[in-house]
């Protein structure tokens, strides 16, 4: 979750998110039902294509704000007085009793620690807090300062029972930031709240992380645009178009936000090996499947293990349709990605 000081960027997003459903007619948006509010530190907009219309689809947008909203005041590390900060507050004393919406997110969170062997850490919270890049208390910290917050991480020193329905946070100063995986896990259950309210094809767009609910408007696939991963390029110049039916595509990149400072630019993707910004060439990795927690999760930790650690972790999960995009403007694709992932720009060559 982005901070409230990232609302330009997010719209610059929702923009850009907008202006990509290719054919769409006048007549048939004004058919349709959609709402945009600022919830989970960004805006974010859905939008009923084919379901319930009027006051049934207005209640059910209701519905959909309300369900972002109670996850934000269980999830968000940037708001006090949430579930997430008391755990945090307790750190290195007891263990808090923990909802089960809490505990799977953080499940999962660790599932993805363990499978990465660390690149992915719910635990990275000291780090991303002290370098506050994405809000306005980004600096550069001290060498001295970085080691500190690093020996602070450790997802193993997540202590998470389900028997006993708790979590603690093994060592004082210790603190989970769920911010890499906590939008999917919401776009997920706007999806399955939609459904359940008769919905047949629907996009959340939650800053960026995008679910498409069923098929577009006559049955045809939704064409969602990747950003080019570069900060220079304009809203809606398109690395290239994922097309599908009822599908989540996610990406993380150096291009969004980032904190210049001594002359170099730092992007807000931080290695727990390091302390620092990730550097291993890549620029964005896209993920595309059918469930929005995982590709969130899989975005940061792919990018944070590189292009051969990354594919090959990757080529074990089914379902998954990855596009990695090096420095050198070279995109790489999983095995079976071509059938969904056209290249548009010609700024960029596929790899062999």
């Amino acid at each position: 979750m982005t901070t409230p000081t990232r609302r330009g960027a997010a719209f610059g997003a929702l923009l850009a998110f907008l202006s990509l459903f290719l054919g769409c007619s006048s007549s048939r948006a004004s058919a349709e039902t959609s709402r945009t509010d600022f919830v989970l530190g960004t805006l974010c907009t859905v939008r009923i294509v084919e379901g319930p219309k009027g006051a049934k689809a207005e209640k059910l947008l209701d519905g959909a704000f309300a369900r972002l909203r109670a996850i934000e005041e269980r999830l968000s590390a940037n708001k006090e007085g949430t579930e997430l900060a008391r755990i945090n507050e307790a750190a290195g004393r007891a263990a808090l009793p923990a909802s089960d919406e809490l505990r799977l997110v953080l499940g999962k969170a660790l599932e993805y620690a363990r499978l990465s062997g660390g690149a992915f850490d719910p635990s990275i919270g000291p780090l991303v807090k002290l370098w506050g890049i994405g809000s306005d208390a980004a600096r550069l910290p001290a060498r001295s300062e970085i080691e500190a917050a690093r020996r602070l991480i450790d997802w193993r020193a997540v202590e998470l029972d389900e028997a006993a329905k708790t979590v603690r946070l093994a060592r004082p100063g210790m603190r989970l930031d769920l911010g890499a995986i906590a939008k999917g896990y919401a776009a997920d259950e706007l999806k399955r709240l939609l459904a359940a309210g008769g919905v047949k094809a629907a996009i959340v767009d939650l800053g960026g992380n995008v679910y498409a609910l069923g098929a577009k408007r006559g049955g045809g696939n939704w064409r969602i645009g990747v950003q080019v991963p570069d900060p220079q390029a304009g809203r809606g110049e398109y690395l290239g178009i994922v097309e599908g039916l009822d599908m989540t595509v996610v990406t993380s990149g150096v291009y969004e936000r980032f904190l210049e400072a001594g002359g170099k630019r730092y992007h807000h993707i931080l290695d727990p090996a390091t302390g620092y910004p990730v550097e291993n060439g890549l620029v964005s990795v896209t993920i595309a499947t059918g469930s929005s927690i995982d590709a969130d999760a899989l975005s940061t930790t792919l990018f944070t293990m590189g292009r051969e650690r990354g594919m090959a972790l990757a080529a074990k999960l089914p379902g998954l349709s990855v596009v990695m995009v090096d420095a050198a403007g070279k995109v790489y694709l999983s095995p079976g990605a071509s059938k969904v992932f056209t290249l548009t720009s010609a700024a960029y060559t596929l790899a062999d």
